[in-house]
């Protein structure tokens, strides 16, 4: 499969049918390549991936990510080829160990460690399955070893919440890896045109303020050069704005232009606005698409 360079990143979630249907269509309309979505208390991923792969034409539909520990890597096999098989492989396959209250508080499961844990599920999810190597399965990856392990057994990364300077790391260690040309990069990116930065930065924090109690993202931030004080109240100005690129569209543009400078294969653009405003998502992702 190849990736195009840009996508669109959204929590489906708030939206029903009607609503996915709508999203779907700007999306696929606009000529978007891929539309990636994640899974943490709403729908489950593979049922509401079917959904959207039979609402869409040639649209990818990306996991960003499914949990493992939602179902065990047989049954992730399984619904994976059945939607690569239905739907004239469109779906994309983005893996992830999640967070240890998702886990261990929702769920009841033990949170293992994360890289061996990672392995060892994707190593029984291909067992036996001629071609797997070039299953476009990626994984949800920030530290360096979730990152090398991406490379060396997947089709590649998903960084979300990162910056151009992590963008940069990633693609070194892609480059590292034998034969990983032709991987994907594919790195989240939010992104609220706003020129008002008051109004910009609240946006982004009300967006981050989930992410901010979450262990793997605040001990990649730190690994970022970002300061505990930075990451307290909300977030430090220069810490949102490193989050959520904002201004006019052109700035945005350039802004999300840095991480394919710096490596990026595919970028996936994260509208942030206003609860309920989705005119306000349907003109950024007008704006936006030709970058």
């Amino acid at each position: 499969m190849k990736l195009g360079r840009l996508g669109v990143w959204y929590a489906i979630d708030k939206l029903d049918a009607g609503g996915l249907r709508q999203l779907l269509a700007t999306v696929e309309g606009l000529g978007y390549d891929a539309l990636w979505y994640p899974e943490s208390r709403g729908y489950e991923s593979m049922s509401i991936a079917s959904f959207m792969l039979a609402n869409t034409k040639t649209l990818k539909i990306g996991s960003s990510i499914a949990n493992i520990y939602a179902r065990d890597a047989v049954t992730a096999r399984r619904g994976f080829i059945t939607l690569r098989d239905l739907y004239g492989d469109r779906f994309i396959f983005g893996l992830g160990v999640s967070h240890v209250p998702n886990v261990e508080g929702v769920r009841g499961h033990v949170y293992d460690k994360p890289v061996p844990t990672m392995r060892r599920y994707l190593d029984a999810m291909t067992r036996g399955e001629a071609g797997a190597e070039a299953w476009p399965v990626a994984l949800a990856a920030l530290g360096p070893l979730m990152l090398k392990l991406s490379f060396e057994k997947t089709m590649g990364a998903l960084p979300y919440n990162v910056t151009p300077a992590h963008t940069r790391k990633a693609r070194k260690a892609m480059d590292q890896i034998a034969g990983s040309g032709g991987k994907w990069l594919a790195v989240e990116q939010k992104v609220a045109i706003e020129t008002d930065a008051a109004k910009a930065r609240a946006l982004g924090r009300k967006e981050l303020a989930r992410y901010m109690v979450l262990d793997n993202y605040r001990n990649n931030w730190l690994r970022l050069g970002f300061s505990e004080q930075d990451l307290a109240d909300g977030g430090s100005d220069r810490f949102i704005d490193a989050m959520v690129n904002w201004g006019d569209t052109d700035a945005v543009k350039r802004q999300l232009r840095a991480h394919v400078d710096a490596g990026a294969t595919h970028v996936c653009l994260q509208p942030v606005h206003a609860d309920g405003d989705f005119a306000a998502r349907d003109r950024t992702l007008k704006a936006l698409v030709d970058t």
